[in-house]
């Protein structure tokens, strides 16, 4: 008789917290996907045109932990107009070694919330300038509020502006972030002049059509983009790829068909053929990252599976650690 756990949203967000804990489970999981033994099958995509939607299920088998998680991970943009969170989903945990069910993990997307804003930390961690003061985030949304978090876990961010589409979104965000972190941050209007202000510059929108420009980059930048995940998004003209010094995707395969690095190739900036150390080429040491405080970066994230049974192990040690959840027997 299989034994199942079931763990809530709210008993996740009890385990899991965004902090450097979460950022180390994070950063060992692409380090290991570096490793090339994890097994980790293209992103199964459905697009739910009708109502401007999509579903996303990402997968992997990483040697050396005994489960693997599935996740279905559903972005429905519109749903804010409807007073609904634009994201939710689940993950599912099996046995590595007999296919068992083992857990569901039913966090609404809380997870995924995490494992992202988690590999914005990582990228930060190792790409960013030591000295790294000031962020800009683009977006007002769940993400932005998180990866803005994240980074002060890994740099002493003092001061951090928020643009967004919705001004007064923006300037919400930015009186609570004031006060949950104590930085300074403020909203602004001016895309351009908080981006080029910035030492450290993340993109949290599902945008499709290019918000940063190549001549706002300026010396010693990081770029963490990480909102274009499908074939049709795209949040940084292709120029801004031309102009890094050093390109860092978390997957090659997948950012050429799903990340900034589709647009590059597609305008003839890379060779499709081309390679680039990865981001856990990064933090294994394999590959260098920053080599200079005038290296302009930038960070493709298109979230892998990898960080998703990463972060799905994680929640369930720690749940039978503490006795929390429920035990279903099936």
């Amino acid at each position: 008789m299989a034994q199942i756990k079931i763990l809530t949203e709210t008993e996740l967000r009890d385990l899991v917290p965004l902090d450097i804990d979460a950022v180390g489970c994070i950063e060992q999981g692409f380090s290991t996907l570096a490793g090339g033994k994890v097994v980790m099958p293209p992103i199964m995509t459905l697009m739910v045109p009708d109502h401007n939607g999509e579903v996303c299920v990402k997968s992997a088998y990483v040697p050396g932990i005994d489960s693997f998680a599935m996740k279905m991970s559903p972005g429905f943009f519109d749903n804010p107009k409807l007073g609904l969170p634009s994201t939710s989903g689940l993950m599912v945990l099996f046995s590595s070694t007999t296919g068992v069910l083992e857990a569901l993990l039913l966090d609404n997307g809380y997870l995924t919330d995490v494992r992202t804003a988690a590999a914005g930390a990582v990228s930060a961690r190792h790409l960013a300038r030591a000295d790294a003061t000031r962020a800009c985030i683009i977006g007002a949304g769940v993400q932005a509020k998180l990866q803005l978090k994240a980074l002060t876990l890994v740099r002493g961010i003092e001061s951090a502006v928020i643009w967004a589409r919705d001004a007064a979104k923006a300037e919400t965000l930015a009186s609570s972030l004031r006060e949950e972190l104590g930085v300074d941050v403020t909203a602004s209007t001016d895309r351009a002049g908080a981006v080029s202000s910035a030492d450290i510059i993340v993109t949290t929108t599902p945008s499709d059509i290019p918000l940063i420009k190549a001549d706002w980059l300026q010396p010693g930048q990081l770029v963490i983009a990480m909102g274009s995940d499908q074939e049709h998004k795209v949040e940084l003209d292709p120029g801004c790829l031309a102009k890094a010094t050093l390109y860092v995707p978390d997957s090659q395969a997948q950012c050429a068909l799903k990340g900034e690095l589709r647009s590059a190739i597609a305008v003839g900036i890379f060779p499709a053929d081309g390679r680039f150390a990865e981001l856990g080429d990064i933090t294994s040491d394999k590959a260098p990252g920053r080599q200079s405080d005038s290296d302009i970066i930038i960070a493709d994230l298109t979230g892998t599976g990898v960080q998703d049974t990463a972060i799905a192990t994680l929640a369930r040690q720690r749940a039978e650690n503490s006795g929390k959840g429920t035990t279903f027997s099936s």
